[in-house]
Parts: C-alpha cells; sequence; structure tokens
C-alpha cells in the first residue's frame, strides 16, 4: 500500500487534529512560562522523532531549530549527545528524558533518572518538558501511522509547506 492511498489523519478529522494542534499550542505556552528554552524545546523534539522513525516531524523541527539559531553541528551531535560536548546539562536532561518517554514501554521514568532530571531542572521545567514530550510523541504517531510524506523540500505544498515553516500548529 502506498502512502498516497492510506488515510490522512488530520485531513480525514480535522477537527481532532485541531484539537491536537490546540493542546501542542497550550503546551508551548505551558513551555515559554516555565523558562524551557525554544533551543530545549526543539533539541528534544528533534531527538524523540529521531527515535520514533518520524522523518516528517523530525524535518518540521529541524527547521525550526535552524529558525531559532542551531547551527548544523548541534543538530547533527543529537543522536550522539552522550558522546558530544555540545550540550548543556539541561540538554542533556532533556534528551535522556526524551530517551524515556519515546520508550515508554521500556518502564517509564526510571526513579533514578527522575531524580537525576529533578535535580537539574525545576518541578515546572519538568512538568513543562514532559508535556513537550507527550506532544511530540502524540503528533509522531500520527505521522508515522499516516506515513506523512517527507518529499524534497522543492516540492513541499499545502499543510506539509505550513509543518515546515511552523504555522501549522
Amino acid at each position: 500500500m502506498s502512502p498516497e492511498s492510506r488515510v490522512h489523519l488530520s485531513r480525514s478529522a480535522p477537527a481532532a487534529y485541531k484539537a491536537l494542534a490546540a493542546f501542542s499550542t497550550t503546551v508551548g505556552s505551558l513551555a515559554a512560562s516555565s523558562a524551557i528554552e525554544p533551543r530545549l524545546s526543539e533539541i528534544v523534539q528533534i531527538h524523540t522523532s529521531q527515535i520514533n522513525g518520524c522523518a516528517f516531524c523530525v524535518r518540521v523541527h529541524v527547521d525550526r531549530a535552524v529558525k531559532i539559531g542551531l547551527g548544523a553541528d548541534v543538530i547533527a551531535q543529537i543522536p550522539v549527545w552522550r558522546e558530544s560536548g555540545v550540550f548543556t546539562d539541561r540538554e542533556r536532561a532533556g534528551l535522556e528524558l526524551a530517551e524515556a518517554y519515546a520508550r515508554i514501554h521500556d518502564g517509564g521514568v526510571s526513579d533514578e533518572l527522575y531524580d537525576r532530571v529533578g535535580g537539574i531542572l525545576s518541578e515546572d521545567e519538568y512538568v513543562a518538558l514532559s508535556w513537550i514530550l507527550v506532544a511530540i510523541n502524540a503528533f509522531n504517531r500520527v505521522a508515522i501511522a499516516g506515513r506523512y510524506a517527507v518529499p524534497p523540500r522543492e516540492d513541499l505544498q499545502g499543510e506539509d509547506r505550513d509543518a515546515a515553516a511552523g504555522s501549522a500548529w
């Protein structure tokens, strides 16, 4: 079955997708009011999308990361963050938490991880970052289940162009 013959969830149930987008907007406001930096937010969303295998969301969040000033070196280091020196302690905590949320089926957030992250992030920051991770995992599942296409950039149209520009949610 080709991606074109699959049901496109956001087009087939726009009210549900709009609710997910509104949820994401609420999460973004929570993150901003909790001092979660846009750089941290984009790094964890890229990493979550990489782990989940969501090419569509990787592209969207790499584009957003570039817009806020992340360079190719930082973006390229995300999958190997443990061996890299380009991330702050906050970003490392976020990346580790992103892995736990993406692999929630492997035991969730362990007490050790919770304590480690809690020693770096405030409770409000932990809560906001957790909601960011819940939201990106939801978007990953929508895009992966629907096999959302990742065409060459010159072929981006409509909703795909809006998502890449950050105006879809």
